[in-house]
C-alpha cells in the first residue's frame, strides 16, 4: 500500500538563497508537529553554492523540484501543484518557522472549520530587529494593508477554488493579492496573536528593494485596479482607516515636535554649555600644565647648577659679593 498523505505540505521556493536554506529546512524538521512533507522549488538558481545546497537538501524527507526562473508566485504554484497535504504553508528560503508554528496553526484550522487560513505575528532579524503584530483580520483591514504573512497555513482546496498566486506579480505583494482574492470569495482568515515566524531582513531582499524604489505604491495601485469592486465596497472603511492613521501620525509628529522644543533642544543647549565650559577648563589645564613643566625644568636647571663643580668652587666669591651688596 502507498504511504498515507501528510496533513501538511511546506513549500519552500529558493532562488540563489542556498546559504540560508539549511536554516529554513532545520526549522521545518524541528517542528513539534511531525506529519509534514517538505517541497523545495529551485526557481532557476544560478549560484554554485545554492546548487550545492539544493543537492544536499534532496533526500527522503525533502523533494526538490527544478524550474526556470519564473518568480516567487510561479515557484509557489509549482510546489503547491505537487503538494499532497490538506494544509499548505509557503516558507521563504531565508526565513524560519518557530518550532511550534505548525502545531498551533493545524490545531486552529482543525477546531475552526469556518476558517480558511491562519497567520501569525513575526519577529524580524538580520540587519533589522522588530516585531510585526497585526490585529484585525477582516477584509476591510486587509484591503488597507497586508495583515497576513505569506507563510500563513491555508487549506489546499483554496487554490482549486480561487486559483493560485498571481504569477505576473513578480515584484512583490503576491501573497497580499492572494489573501484578498480568498477573502473576497467569502472565505475567512485568522491571526494567532503570537510570534511564530522569524523574518530575515537583508539589504537585497525583495521587500527592501520594492520599498526603496517606491514600488509598493505601484503594486498597491495595481491591487486597486485588479480588485476595484472590493475596494469600492469598503471605500468608507478605508477612508476612515486612512484618516485615523493620518491623525495618529500627525499626533506623533506634534508630540515629537513638542518633545524637541521643550526637552531635547534645551537639553542639547545645556550639553553645549557644559562642553564649552569643559573646553575652557581644558585650555586652562593645558596652560597650567605647560607652566608647571617650565617651572620643573627651571628647578631642574637650578638643582643641576647647585650640584655643579663650578658652583661649589665659586662659593667664597659669592659670599664676598653678597657682603659687598649688603
Amino acid at each position: 500500500m502507498p504511504p498515507s498523505s501528510p496533513r501538511v505540505s511546506v513549500v519552500i521556493p529558493c532562488y540563489n538563497l542556498g546559504r540560508y536554506l539549511p536554516e529554513a529546512l532545520a526549522s521545518v524538521r524541528g517542528q513539534t508537529y511531525r506529519d509534514v512533507e517538505t517541497i523545495v522549488v529551485d526557481d532557476g538558481s544560478t549560484e554554485p553554492d545554492t546548487e550545492a545546497a539544493l543537492r544536499a537538501a534532496a533526500g527522503t524527507d525533502v523533494r526538490v523540484l527544478h524550474t526556470d526562473n519564473r518568480g516567487l508566485s510561479a515557484a509557489r504554484n509549482l510546489g503547491i501543484s505537487h503538494a499532497r497535504g490538506e494544509y499548505v504553508s509557503c516558507l521563504d528560503a531565508d526565513d524560519r518557522f518557530e518550532l511550534d508554528w505548525l502545531e498551533r496553526a493545524v490545531a486552529h484550522l482543525d477546531t475552526n472549520p469556518n476558517i480558511a487560513f491562519v497567520s501569525h505575528w513575526l519577529r524580524a532579524f538580520g540587519d533589522e530587529e522588530w516585531e510585526w503584530t497585526p490585529g484585525r483580520g477582516d477584509l476591510a483591514a486587509l484591503l488597507d494593508q497586508n495583515v497576513f504573512n505569506g507563510a500563513a497555513l491555508f487549506r489546499r482546496r483554496l487554490v482549486d477554488l480561487v486559483g493560485g498566486f498571481d504569477e505576473s506579480m513578480r515584484a512583490g505583494c503576491e501573497d497580499w493579492e492572494f489573501w484578498i482574492r480568498v477573502m473576497k470569495a467569502g472565505h475567512r482568515g485568522a491571526i494567532i496573536p503570537a510570534v511564530l515566524y522569524q523574518y530575515r531582513r537583508r539589504p537585497d531582499s525583495m521587500s527592501r528593494t520594492m520599498n526603496a524604489a517606491d514600488g509598493w505604491f505601484e503594486l498597491y495601485g495595481r491591487l486597486i485596479e485588479t480588485l476595484v469592486d472590493a475596494y469600492r465596497e469598503h471605500l468608507l472603511d478605508l477612508v476612515l482607516r486612512r484618516e485615523w492613521s493620518i491623525a495618529r501620525l500627525c499626533g506623533g509628529i506634534d508630540g515629537g515636535q513638542q518633545e524637541l522644543s521643550t526637552v531635547l533642544e534645551p537639553a542639547l543647549a545645556e550639553r553645549r554649555r557644559e562642553l564649552d565650559a569643559a573646553r575652557a577648563r581644558l585650555a586652562d589645564r593645558q596652560a597650567y600644565d605647560a607652566l608647571a613643566a617650565e617651572c620643573a625644568a627651571a628647578h631642574g636647571r637650578i638643582d643641576a647648577l647647585h650640584r655643579s663643580w663650578s658652583w661649589r668652587i665659586t662659593a667664597p666669591l659669592r659670599r664676598i659679593y653678597d657682603w659687598v651688596r649688603s
